[in-house]
């Protein structure tokens, strides 16, 4: 890819602005549904920030901000009800903010640098995804990240593809991506 992939923690002070003007873009509105007054995004952000079962992260590509990032505890979450959810099961949501970095092939580096972060828990053999039933590009990502869907889900805000990847279907995919790296 060519660019070094970082992630930050979401403070207040450094990202209200930017996430809420990412979460008015076209193509993140339909799946995020969080197009609120500056108001309302930021009482749901403070909201976000002190539940201490979710993570926020900024993803960055050469220390220039341009995805989000929630990691979450499946069990403490919504989504554990919908599932046979395991001790240490961690979920993900993820949006790419700005249109420039649409289709450039960002998102999967980014989500298995994310996921790599999220397998250093010993305690973690799945990891969950629940991307919007209707967004076939995310499904597709997640897929290309090891993920298998299990089913459709009616959550309280959309119609979800339920998908898992386990550590060891991770793993081998990890291997096989560092292989082929080193050999290009």
């Amino acid at each position: 890819m060519g660019k070094t992939i970082s992630f930050r923690p979401v403070t207040m002070k450094d990202d209200l602005l930017r996430l809420h003007a990412w979460h008015q873009e076209p193509h993140v509105v339909p799946f995020w549904q969080l197009n609120l007054p500056l108001d309302a995004y930021r009482s749901h952000l403070e909201r976000f920030l002190a539940d201490t079962h979710h993570t926020l992260c900024m993803g960055e590509l050469d220390g220039v901000p341009m995805s989000y990032f929630e990691s979450y505890w499946s069990e403490s979450d919504i989504i554990g009800r919908y599932y046979d959810v395991e001790e240490g099961d961690q979920g993900v949501h993820l949006l790419i903010g700005p249109p420039e970095y649409l289709g450039q092939g960002y998102a999967q580096p980014l989500l298995m640098a994310l996921m790599r972060v999220q397998f250093l828990h010993e305690e973690t053999r799945r990891i969950v995804a629940e991307p919007d039933i209707r967004n076939a590009k995310m499904r597709h990502i997640f897929e290309k990240c090891g993920f298998r869907f299990q089913r459709e889900v009616h959550l309280p805000d959309k119609t979800a593809a339920l998908m898992l990847c386990e550590r060891e279907t991770f793993e081998a995919l990890d291997r096989e991506r560092e292989k082929t790296n080193v050999e290009v």
